[in-house]
């Protein structure tokens, strides 16, 4: 993201609503056996393969396939063991469940690779077409304290603000934590959202400016940004 915004002109202010903890325990690693096991393995995220591969080494068994939500997802899986990982050209849920390999899945076992209130359409979706689905969630997204050093900034920065926007879920967290007066800026930033999905959540939260991106990626997200100089806030 610092160096999608550099290439316009633009400074990066992260507001992180959360860490990342790996979930090491005997019954997630029990779900994550059954989840390899399964005939089709899906990871939802880079963190969720970085995860899997910190409790168990990633192989594909025969006629195992792998899926990955956007390309990024399917670096970390190559990086990790799982050459032939398939990855959708729109790097969403919508465009992972939109995959051939997904549309006849009545009776199959499908793992999924991903954290508590991650992904949930997936499952349900892989549900309703008669999927199995073993779900591990590997790691897990625990709330911390918004960093006082970034609201001080945010707070003494008075020009337009930029929010990409790639996860509902550290929006709505974010929001959440926020003081009062950083939530209200928040609200009134420019949102740059990867989908419809997303941009209709920015708008139930109370965001006044949405545009969708083109996709995910920090730079797709950072497209019609512009090459005045700004501090883009990252809700990710």
């Amino acid at each position: 993201m610092r160096r999608a915004a550099a290439a316009h002109g633009l400074r990066v202010l992260a507001l992180s609503p959360w860490r990342i903890a790996v979930r090491d325990d005997p019954a997630t690693r029990r779900a994550l056996r059954a989840a390899l096991a399964a005939d089709i393995v899906i990871a939802s995220s880079p963190t969720a393969v970085r995860a899997t591969a910190s409790l168990s080494p990633l192989r594909a068994k025969r006629g195992q396939r792998f899926c990955a939500v956007g390309s990024a997802t399917a670096a970390a899986l190559r990086r990790a063991g799982i050459a032939d990982a398939v990855s959708p050209e729109r790097m969403d849920s919508e465009g992972l469940l939109a995959l051939p390999l997904l549309q006849d899945v009545r009776g199959r076992d499908i793992g999924l690779l991903t954290a508590p209130g991650g992904r949930d359409r997936i499952a349900s979706a892989l549900h309703d077409r008669g999927a199995r689905v073993v779900r591990a969630d590997v790691y897990a997204r625990e709330p911390v304290a918004l960093s006082p050093a970034a609201l001080a900034r945010l707070r003494a920065f008075d020009g337009p603000l930029l929010l990409p926007l790639s996860s509902g879920e550290a929006l709505q967290t974010a929001l959440a934590a926020a003081p009062d007066d950083i939530a209200a800026r928040l609200r009134g930033a420019c949102v740059l959202a990867a989908s419809e999905r997303l941009a209709a959540l920015a708008r139930d939260a109370g965001c006044t400016d949405v545009r969708i991106a083109a996709g995910p990626r920090p730079a797709q997200l950072l497209a019609g940004a512009g090459a005045s100089a700004a501090t883009t806030a990252q809700s990710r």
